[in-house]
């Protein structure tokens, strides 16, 4: 007889995400639960969660990392697969993704994530990132950061061949919008690490963020919009330590 495959939370953490979440949530119809945490969308994020059965709860945003750790804690089962709302899976992902379930031989699974640029999907010949978002929630914990938060595990994590979807930002102005935010979020992770060498890494590390994205990842496959995204991606490495300058500086001039 074959052994009762683990049950699973599908965890979402959704605001004014309409435009996605149909697609994020039909792909996973098949868990056990599926629990959004929403922040207080003003448009149909509610209804459509509603339509896939889910057991959706309201708080206003605390953080990223905050945000998504408490709708882990909301999940009824152990093993948690957790989704930004933006992000989406083909139906064929179930079966990986419950064949682990049914034996798992690690507390955690990294899955790949496929990213939207602009106008196409990244090249399949570039490099795919990958996280760890299939896990024990008795083991696994969001890391705290106030951007590029991940989820920290206690124990061994191996590697699924499951793609997610991420559709992200849809347009230049949103990605530039992203990296203006994210990098102004990132200066309390930056002061508590008392970053040294601030000018130097103004001046030469957008030029390594950038060549390490367009080519060692190799998005230059992706033609003009993985050259765009490479450009803003350098853009973001330099705004984030011009921004803790300008803080060090205010500070030092008070």
């Amino acid at each position: 007889m074959t052994a009762a495959r683990e049950p699973l939370s599908v965890v979402v953490t959704s605001f004014n995400s309409a435009a996605t979440l149909d697609a994020c949530l039909r792909g996973v119809r098949w868990a056990d639960e599926i629990v959004v945490l929403d922040s207080g969308s003003t448009d149909a994020t509610a209804a459509i969660a509603a339509h896939y059965g889910a057991r959706v709860h309201v708080q206003p945003f605390a953080g990223y990392s905050a945000q998504k750790q408490a709708a882990i804690d909301l999940a009824s089962h152990r093993w948690v697969l957790l989704l930004d709302s933006d992000e989406s899976l083909a139906e064929t992902a179930a079966v990986p993704l419950q064949q682990a379930l049914h034996a798992p031989t690690h507390v955690a699974y990294q899955l790949w994530r496929r990213e939207w640029q602009f106008w196409r999907w990244q090249s399949g010949r570039a490099r795919l990132n990958h996280y760890v978002r299939l896990f024990d929630r008795q083991h696994a914990r969001m890391s705290g950061h106030a951007v590029h938060e991940e989820v920290c595990v206690d124990g061994s994590v191996g590697v699924l061949d499951v793609t997610i979807d991420h559709h992200g930002e849809r347009d230049i102005a949103g990605r530039v919008a992203k990296a203006d935010r994210y990098s102004s979020l990132q200066l309390g992770d930056l002061a508590r690490r008392r970053v040294r060498w601030l000018r130097l890494r103004m001046v030469a590390y957008p030029t390594v963020a950038f060549l390490r994205f367009y080519l060692l990842r190799g998005h230059w496959r992706s033609g003009w919009a993985g050259f765009i995204a490479a450009r803003i991606h350098a853009f973001y490495a330099f705004l984030k330590y011009a921004k803790l300058y300008e803080s060090r500086r205010q500070r030092r001039d008070q």
